[in-house]
Formats: structure tokens, sequence, C-alpha cells
């Protein structure tokens, strides 16, 4: 295993003081906690968002947190999820009377320890709700979930209703447009290579040279099919075909989101983005706006995946809103 890291144990921990001492006027970490919040939180008469989850999907979530999208991120041990103390501490935070929002993506032990949170929340008198992000089209119920799982869709919708909050909008009408964008995102990835958990030091799955796998989740879950590996305009239209397939685009406008794993170099993501733009026009879909990086990793993956979202003329507005936070690339 070759990581720039000190101890594996303490490689989280480590991360979240290097993040903060790099933005210390846009970030503070709650004391004993692997909780980070937004400097100024909790802000006045603002609905607050909380997120969160395993670490190794960097930027995600800590990355953004920042006017317009998140006031808490809580951080998990690698793919693991955080504890309902932890998740508890974030919501304390960063509620300034008008409730908090957490977005959650779907699996087993986000959902559980979130919502364990929430209702020793609700204990204490805060207000608390939750949307729930299940995104990925490639699987059903797998070995981490009841559902679908959540993923780099996810963002969207932490931009989305980061927005809504921003505004001044109340907590009904920032889970409402959180659902609205939960409704109409799709997404599917691929991977090429596997990563390796710093505490467990090997891969966690095995690949060929030439083999890919179609469907890949974020922690390693098994896809929908390990195939050679194809080109670039193969994937792409694979996994386009897939998302177009899972819900009705006809006459839509979207947004599209082509997002790298950890260790796919820009061009590669840029090339994938060539093909999706070439099918949406083919099936007559207009984009909106074209997100191409690193928003939601699985350490040094290689790979991929590829987000669709329905827009409107209100999620385009809330898309375009101001944000400052640090990893949101527009």
């Amino acid at each position: 295993m070759k990581k720039i890291i000190n101890d594996p144990e303490h490689a989280v921990q480590d991360m979240i003081k290097g993040l903060v001492a790099a933005y210390p006027k846009q970030l503070k970490q709650i004391t004993g906690t692997n909780v980070i919040i937004r400097k100024e939180a909790p802000v006045a008469t603002k609905v607050g968002l909380v997120s969160g989850g395993g670490s190794g999907h960097e930027p995600a979530h800590a990355g953004y947190i920042g006017k317009g999208m998140l006031d808490a991120a809580v951080v998990g041990e690698v793919f693991t999820s955080p504890t309902p103390d932890q998740v508890l501490e974030a919501i304390k935070a960063v509620d300034s009377g008008a409730g908090v929002l957490l977005i959650i993506k779907n699996y087993t032990g986000d959902v559980m320890n979130f919502e364990m949170a929430a209702e020793m929340a609700e204990a204490e008198g805060i207000q608390v709700d939750k949307v729930i992000v299940n995104d990925d089209v490639a699987v059903e119920n797998s070995t981490a979930t009841t559902g679908r799982r959540g993923i780099a869709g996810t963002v969207l919708v932490h931009k989305i209703a980061g927005a809504m909050a921003e505004q001044g909008a109340s907590l009904k009408e920032v889970k409402d447009i959180a659902e609205k964008v939960i409704a109409g995102v799709r997404s599917m990835g691929v991977a090429t290579a596997a990563c390796t958990v710093p505490a467990a030091g090997k891969q966690s799955f095995e690949l060929a040279e030439d083999e890919m796998e179609i469907g890949i989740g974020i922690h390693g879950e098994p896809g929908i099919e390990r195939k050679k590996l194809s080109s670039a305009a193969e994937i792409a239209q694979q996994l386009t075909d897939k998302i177009l397939a899972d819900l009705d685009f006809k006459d839509s406008e979207v947004a599209v989101m082509i997002n790298g794993l950890g260790s796919t170099p820009e061009m590669e993501l840029y090339i994938v983005n060539q093909t999706v733009q070439g099918i949406l026009a083919e099936h007559e879909i207009k984009v909106s706006h074209t997100f191409v990086g690193e928003y939601m990793t699985a350490l040094e993956m290689a790979g991929c995946s590829v987000t669709l979202l329905k827009v409107d003329k209100e999620l385009k507005a809330l898309l375009d809103a101001p944000s400052t936070a640090l990893a949101f690339k527009m």
C-alpha cells in the first residue's frame, strides 16, 4: 500500500485538521468531534443543512460547506457512517431556531444513524427533517442499501437545497425543493481500477488490467456487469442509456455532471462528456449546466459517473445562485 499518510488509524482526524487549517476563515471543527461547520454557524433565521457520511469521498462532504450550500458535514471513518452522537453535535451547532434538514445518502448505516440523531435532536426541542438521496440507477437493494444507493447526484441536492435555504425559505420549502431534485436526478458509475482503504492496506476488490465494473458503488460495492474495458464513447453510451431508460427525459432540460472517482484525469472526464452531450443532443434533450470534475470520489478509485438532473426555471436559478463552498465548481 502506497499512501501519503501518517498512522492509518488517525488519517481521518489528520485530514480534518489539515482541511480546517487550510480554510480557517470559512470552516471550524467542533472540538472533540469529526464535525466541520460553517465558520459563522448558526446563521440567524436560516434553515441549517447537515450532510455527511464516511470519509474517502472528498471533496464530499466538507468541501460543500459554505454560503449557499451546507452548514455542517459529519465525517465518519473511511467508508463508515458517522455515529448518531456526532450527527447530533452537527445539528445542534447549526440550528438557529428555523430548523435543520439532514441530507442523507441511501446507505443503511447513514440512514439509521442520521435518523437516530434526528430523534435525539427533536427530544431536545430542535425541529429536524430529512431527505434521502437514491440517484444510482445501477442496482436496487445492494449489499449496503435497501433500495438504490445515493451517489454523486447528492451534490446537486446540496447545491439547490442550500441555495433555497440561503434565500430564507422555511424548513418545509427547503425539504420540498430537495425532494424535487431527488425525484429528477439519476446517476450511474463505472470503475476501471479499485481503491485501497488505509486501515485495510489492500485493494477493496480486484479488476484485471483489461476489465471494468459497470454500475460500481462509491465504496466498491459490486455493479451490474464486469466486462472487458471499452472506449470512453462506449462507456458513456452504456451509462447514459441506462439513465435515460430509468426516467422519462423527453422534452426535458437537464444539468449534467461528469464526476471523477478519484484518479481519473480530467482529460478522460471531458472525453466522456463529449459523448454524453452528443447522446443528449440526439434525444433532443437540452443541457442547461455541465459540471465536470471530482465531486464525489472513492479514494483513488479509477472511473467516473454520469449524472443527469431534470431542471426547470426554478432549479436553474438555484443552481446559478452564488456559493462560497470550497469545492463546488460552476
